[in-house]
């Protein structure tokens, strides 16, 4: 079956205004932007990095009951560790969104947009490129996010790992649980970098 993409990314930029507040609007806009150029570096895709850049928190700003909604009316069934992790729903949600009230079945960009938030074993060059451009992008402001921004474009692979370590770092300072996908992103990269 081909794939389609189905929006456009005027299209995109149209429908998440209407589902996301200034901040998360803005933020969308430079997650396409820097998307765009890793995309450039790296050789992926430019059109799919954007637009799964634009769209990747096309659910940030839905009520969590309706999130809740979408797993249902999708047959989606969280771990107990996803139900206690509110702040994981808009990836999960979102790409069942795409997929089956936009009919987006292009399996790289609702795969982006899947794992932008937790990682994942195995991730695509889309994948990395989406989650670390949501890690970088220009309205970002941390400790760190200046170096960060640099070492994407030095070799990506550890910037990704730097990601995840501060995501894991931030969790567990926090005593608050790490979806097993992060720790097997972390790992995979960890240990494909060993090989290299």
């Amino acid at each position: 079956m081909e794939e389609k993409q189905c929006l456009t990314f005027a299209q995109s930029k149209k429908l998440i205004r209407k589902l996301l507040g200034d901040y998360r609007y803005e933020h969308s806009l430079n997650v396409a932007k820097e998307a765009v150029k890793l995309a450039r570096q790296y050789g992926a895709d430019e059109e799919k990095a954007q637009l799964a850049g634009v769209l990747h928190d096309i659910m940030k700003d839905t009520a969590k009951q309706e999130q809740l909604q979408i797993f249902q009316r999708f047959g989606i069934i969280l771990t107990d560790l996803e139900k206690s992790a509110p702040k994981l729903w808009h990836a999960m949600a979102g790409a069942a969104y795409l997929e089956h009230e936009l009919g987006i079945n292009d399996a790289q960009i609702l795969s982006a947009v899947r794992y932008h938030t937790t990682g994942r074993a195995e991730m695509s060059l889309l994948e990395r490129i989406v989650f670390l451009s949501d890690f970088i992008s220009a309205d970002r402001e941390y400790d760190g996010v200046q170096r960060l921004r640099r070492l994407a474009y030095e070799n990506m692979d550890k910037a990704i790992v730097e990601g995840l370590a501060f995501t894991i770092g931030e969790l567990t300072g926090e005593k608050l649980p790490v979806h097993p996908d992060t720790f097997a992103a972390y790992n995979d990269i960890v240990m494909q970098m060993k090989v290299k």
